[in-house]
């Protein structure tokens, strides 16, 4: 008995592409080519990283909380978490994998561009308020903890990722909760270790404090908004890339 299978359909057919890669997404991820590249390039930078902590050990190894008493290293962690979610679905071509992802680059790329602003936006007045003298790191270190993440989460946004969804009050509840929870988590830190993770927290007060993670909080909701704004400059917005022809 024959079983020709019965030709699909020019919208079944337009759905399967619009599944495999949204319009607006500049290169076809998960693949196993340049996505891949892409992801696994930015993992052995975050693994270049992590190593470092531990070949190079100083007193907030042996501190609570280890080096995740720095939003640094917390962004770098929500950055390789991203990546292995990427990795892992460019492997094995996964949507589900691809979706989850994306999700969670909605809180490691914009807190990532939030750290890079702060740390050498405040490096450029003074470098001692936020690292110590004795800690200092060699540059290829600096731009691998403080430079490198947000370079590849862009890149993933921009070219490896559909729009985001996200809008401007889910964005500002969303970097509320990340502000204060980091806020919390550090003064809980002080209270085992006696010390801040960043000299400047040690220069301010605690209302002055509770205003920087505020602050913070709203720039970060900012940059989020910000980065959707450059996705469709880039990419364009609805289902229209600039200079697309028709």
């Amino acid at each position: 008995m024959s079983t020709t299978k019965k030709p699909r359909s020019k919208s079944e057919q337009a759905l399967d592409a619009l599944i495999r890669q949204h319009p607006l997404q500049r290169l076809q991820s998960p693949s196993r080519t340049i996505s891949a590249i892409v992801h696994t390039l930015g993992l052995a930078s975050f693994a270049y990283s992590f190593d470092y902590l531990v070949s190079h050990p100083n007193e907030i190894n042996q501190a609570y909380g280890w080096h995740f008493q720095y939003l640094t290293i917390i962004g770098l962690s929500l950055a390789t978490l991203t990546f292995t979610l990427g990795i892992a679905a460019d492997t094995m071509l996964s949507r589900a994998l691809f979706a989850a992802k994306n999700t969670l680059s909605m809180c490691a790329a914009p807190m990532e561009i939030l750290i890079s602003t702060l740390y050498w936006g405040l490096r450029a007045i003074d470098p001692a308020l936020v690292v110590p003298p004795e800690l200092e790191l060699p540059l290829a270190a600096d731009l691998g903890f403080h430079l490198a993440p947000t370079l590849f989460l862009l890149a993933d946004l921009l070219l490896l990722s559909p729009p985001w969804t996200i809008a401007a009050l889910p964005a500002t509840l969303l970097s509320t909760v990340i502000a204060f929870l980091y806020w919390f988590w550090i003064e809980w830190c002080f209270t085992r270790n006696g010390f801040y993770p960043y000299p400047l927290f040690e220069l301010l007060g605690y209302e002055q404090r509770l205003a920087l993670f505020a602050g913070c909080a709203v720039v970060m909701a900012a940059i989020t908004v910000a980065v959707k704004w450059v996705y469709g400059r880039v990419n364009g917005v609805g289902s229209e890339r600039p200079g697309k022809v028709n």
